[in-house]
């Protein structure tokens, strides 16, 4: 089965004075891969936690403590540490966001990870890190060489699962 094109596709990061992330990545889809309902939110998350697994070839796994959703190296280390997902829907987007609370990936509580379809003239998904302090990126003023070691490592990761979730999600739709 030939890969879906990711149309419109587009990957912007900023970082903050204090450290912080900021990385989204969008595409176009020709149509909406899930409902516009809770169940389709929460839909958005878990196939993301599915390419997570899938990409790592389970060396992260995704495992639930109550309400949150821990990633874990080989299943025991928590790497990051996400509450529950806080749901929204309306007539023209379905999103789902998780607050990082946590793990050894993050400098401390700070951030989340948001994944987003909208509909409209075109539909777009979205997935989208805002103000993570990751501990891979160091502290402000810190060497120059931590920032590069975070985009080398975690931040091309996410962009990897991202491309591979958003052609997932684009493909199935089709079908």
């Amino acid at each position: 089965m030939a890969r879906p094109e990711l149309a419109g596709w587009s990957s912007t990061e900023r970082y903050s004075p204090q450290g912080a992330v900021w990385l989204e990545q969008r595409v176009r889809a020709t149509r909406p891969p899930v409902e516009l309902s809770e169940a389709g939110a929460l839909e958005l998350g878990e196939r993301y936690w599915q390419e997570v697994e899938s990409v790592t070839r389970r060396l992260v796994r995704v495992g639930n403590r109550g309400p949150e959703v821990e990633l874990r190296l080989l299943g025991r280390w928590v790497l990051l540490r996400f509450g529950a997902p806080e749901i929204l829907v309306d007539e023209s987007r379905a999103v789902s966001r998780y607050s990082i609370v946590g793990g050894l990936l993050a400098r401390g509580p700070a951030g989340s990870i948001t994944f987003a379809q909208s509909v409209g003239p075109t539909v777009e998904l979205r997935a989208t890190v805002e103000d993570f302090l990751p501990r891979l990126a160091g502290r402000p003023g810190g060497p120059a060489w931590t920032r590069a070691l975070y985009r080398q490592v975690q931040q091309r990761l996410h962009t990897s699962i991202s491309r591979r979730y958003f052609r997932r999600l684009i493909g199935e739709a089709t079908r």
